[in-house]
């Protein structure tokens, strides 16, 4: 059995081009033979921003927690459970303001979590999270890709690197607003690259 956690974030729903890039790629691997797949939309979920009162809670050992406490940390143990579980994670990231959005960093910091995640060591930190893949679905209204203003990738190469996963892989869709011919070219080479990748995880 296969384990598939698919993750949008756009705020514009369905008609999201990142979440249409999911979309694609979750339908190709459904009809792959023992693959479940576990759906988390983060804009639905409307994550908050962290606070100190739900970082203290994580680091609080279970048995000491006040009601409260357990309360803030279900958010986030139920969040690193799905990763945990994950053999394959995809997830489509719309770019604003040269950024990823906001819930996707409310994400993040959830699921970076010391002795959890990852751990200190004498030689740096060392991520806990291994063999498993990532697959960053980029969609992007300009032309970034392999720029100074693509932020993403490399931010968020350094985030699963950090917390031990290495098998990333990103699928571009780009000039998305420059015109419909661009966006069509730019959603037929993903949409191939996708098949391509879906043919790759098959067990």
């Amino acid at each position: 059995m296969r384990n598939v956690l698919a993750i949008t974030t756009s705020l514009n729903k369905a008609q999201g081009n990142s979440n249409k890039l999911v979309a694609s790629y979750v339908e190709k691997l459904s009809s792959q033979p023992a693959t479940t797949i576990t759906r988390r939309d983060l804009d639905e979920d409307s994550l908050p921003h962290l606070t100190a009162e739900e970082m203290q809670a994580w680091m609080t050992p279970s048995d000491e927690r006040t009601d409260e406490q357990h309360a803030l940390a279900a958010l986030s143990d139920s969040l690193v459970e799905e990763v945990k579980t994950a053999d394959d994670i995809v997830i489509g990231v719309p770019m604003y303001n040269f950024g990823i959005p906001s819930v996707m960093k409310a994400w993040i910091d959830r699921i970076a979590r010391a002795g959890v995640t990852f751990r200190y060591t004498e030689t740096g930190p060392v991520g806990l999270l291994e063999n498993k893949s990532v697959t960053i679905l980029a969609a992007r209204g300009g032309q970034y890709s392999g720029t100074e203003y693509d932020t993403q990738s490399q931010y968020l190469t350094h985030f699963f690197n950090f917390i031990g996963i290495t098998d990333i892989q990103f699928v571009y869709a780009e000039g998305l607003a420059l015109g419909e011919e661009s966006a069509k070219s730019a959603f037929d080479a993903a949409n191939q690259k996708i098949i391509e990748l879906t043919a790759q995880r098959k067990d």
